[in-house]
């Protein structure tokens, strides 16, 4: 997971740019070949409903053949006088033989025109006279018709054949089918207006089916709808009679459409819906075509979307491959550049890849020359002003130390102690020589020491050795080299700040060798000081006897030499003295 995290941290530009292209790529391909389904089923659902229409168009113009043979045969009907006059007159039993034989040749006549269909006549008169070319075709009973609706609604609308459904639940001639088309139209006098009768032109439905069976198929159905939404002929034979008002909205709504079709869902299933009205039967022709069975094995869905996938895997391939190359030289500079703090920016960033990434490795190389000569120049700089400083702190002896010391050898030579005054000099002599002649800012252990022991027996010489000093050195850390004059602010504090109340004690100063480090401690048990958590003390410039090195600035000059993890610490207690440890690295004179 952690290989993972780093990697993506270093690669984050190539992620956002291959993912963003993925994601763009997928989406596009999607919309373009979701597009190309949508319109490759549009465009061939508009050319279809072309060739469908003249389908349709054919299916009503056999429709409307039938209708114009029905046409004929009323119309001859209505021109009989002889039908007339049997259809009014008052006749004997005789007379009805006679009228039956006659009204029988005159419909043999009339029946020739709609002998291409299995159609038959039944004309009933006012005087009650009843007349079917086949009475068993179409089994209904004088007072059922004369009570029937469709009389009743055809007289509403004399002038007009009006076609009906009709469904018989007996049928005792075993004919297939109970369930008929009729033709009606009143017997209506021109002139007077007057009814003397009416006239029925039953068809079985499987015959009046047959006008459009020729064009269906599976997933190809027709329905003949009446007004009311019933559905009076259908090759879907189980719907017949059913009622489908959802069709009839949908027929009568394409009504408004520009389309000549319209999709929509029919019995949980989408469905092309051709509609056309049949003026001569007041009917509408309704065609329906299976969406899924018109254009499921139009193109071949599966294929398409094959072919995109393996389009889109060579792309994004390709996407991966470039967008790789592009981002490559740049993680790779960004990997470098954020490694360059673990060399100490000492090691140059590879100038490789596109032209941008090229540009910004010189820019980093060159900024890295800049901050080289920069460094140093000012470790230069801080090295001089570090030599400046002690070079004038160490000048900066205390000119009383110099008045007190002399006095003293003066006086002790007018004592007559000229050995004594003898010693101090040479001592005097050697720690300014050590400290003003010398610019040189380290020396080794063995040269500090003698520095401080010459320093001491000036002192033991001036105030009396009331004060004892004790080295406690290791001889392998003799030749260790150490800042110059480290430890004397060190014993000058213990001197003339540590035995302020008491009158006698001692300084132990101690040199060695610790885990890897060099241990200098000068550790008195004098009259002690409290000292402030984290927080050196300090000495006031007036009260030092010798040079202006105090203790902070030794402390300050270690870790600018060596770094923080070296320097001073002091711990002190009042009443039971202090002391005063100075780590340092081991660094041999033939080292520096």
């Amino acid at each position: 997971m952690k290989f993972i995290r780093n990697h993506l941290k270093h690669n984050g530009l190539f992620a956002i740019m291959f993912s963003i292209t993925v994601i763009s790529i997928i989406t596009v391909s999607i919309i373009i070949t979701w597009t190309t389904f949508r319109m490759s089923e549009d465009f061939f659902i508009e050319k279809f409903s072309i060739t469908n229409a003249k389908v349709v168009e054919q299916m009503k113009d056999s429709f409307e053949s039938y209708n114009y043979s029905i046409v004929l045969a009323s119309n001859n009907i209505l021109q009989s006088g002889k039908i007339k006059r049997i259809m009014t007159e008052e006749q004997s039993n005789t007379q009805q033989m006679k009228s039956i034989f006659e009204i029988g040749e005159q419909m043999k006549r009339t029946k020739s025109f709609v002998d291409s269909y299995e159609t038959e006549i039944v004309v009933t008169g006012s005087n009650e006279m009843n007349y079917a070319t086949n009475r068993t075709y179409w089994p209904i009973t004088d007072e059922e018709l004369k009570n029937h609706m469709m009389t009743r609604m055809s007289l509403t609308n004399p002038r007009k054949i009006m076609y009906h459904y009709d469904e018989r639940y007996e049928n005792s001639s075993g004919a297939e089918g109970t369930k008929f088309i009729v033709a009606t139209k009143p017997l209506m006098e021109r002139i007077s207006g007057d009814f003397y009768g009416m006239m029925y032109f039953p068809i079985h439905e499987s015959e009046f089916r047959d006008f459009f069976t020729s064009y269906t198929s599976e997933g190809n159905d027709v329905y003949i709808l009446d007004k009311k939404g019933t559905i009076v002929s259908s090759n879907q034979q189980d719907l017949i009679g059913e009622e489908a008002k959802e069709l009839l909205a949908y027929v009568q709504n394409a009504d408004q459409s520009l389309n000549s079709y319209t999709i929509e869902e029919f019995m949980g299933e989408e469905q092309i819906i051709f509609k056309e009205y049949l003026p001569s039967l007041d009917m509408y022709l309704v065609n329906l075509i299976d969406r899924d069975t018109a254009i499921g094995n139009l193109i071949n869905k599966k294929q398409i979307v094959l072919i995109c996938i393996f389009i889109v895997a060579i792309a994004l391939v390709i996407v991966f491959l470039i967008s790789r190359k592009m981002t490559n030289s740049l993680s790779k500079l960004v990997k470098q550049i954020s490694s360059a703090s673990k060399y100490n920016f000492d090691q140059y960033v590879s100038v490789s890849g596109t032209y941008e990434t090229r540009q910004i490795g010189r820019a980093f190389n060159s900024m890295l020359d800049e901050l080289h000569d920069y460094l140093e120049k000012l470790v230069l700089f801080q090295k001089q002003k570090r030599n400046a400083e002690l070079a004038a702190l160490q000048q900066q002896i205390n000119p009383h130390f110099l008045y007190n010391t002399l006095t003293s050898i003066k006086f002790m030579i007018q004592q007559g102690g000229k050995g004594e005054a003898e010693e101090t000099i040479n001592s005097l002599i050697s720690l300014l020589q050590n400290t003003i002649g010398n610019v040189s800012e380290t020396i080794t252990v063995s040269q500090e020491v003698n520095n401080l022991k010459n320093y001491v027996l000036i002192n033991q010489k001036r105030y009396g050795d009331r004060i004892k000093v004790n080295y406690l050195l290791s001889p392998d850390c003799m030749d260790k080299e150490i800042p110059k004059l480290i430890l004397q602010p060190f014993i000058e504090n213990s001197f003339f700040h540590g035995f302020n109340h008491k009158t006698s004690g001692f300084i132990n100063v101690m040199v060695w060798e610790e885990k890897g480090t060099l241990i200098c401690e000068v550790m008195d048990n004098g009259d002690g000081m409290e000292i402030s958590t984290n927080k050196l003390p300090t000495t006031k410039k007036k009260k030092q006897h010798f040079t202006g090195i105090g203790v902070k600035n030794v402390h300050e000059r270690i870790q600018i030499l060596y770094g923080p993890q070296y320097g001073v610490s002091i711990t002190s207690e009042v009443g039971e003295g202090t002391r005063v440890k100075i780590t340092l690295p081991i660094v041999k004179k033939d080292e520096e």
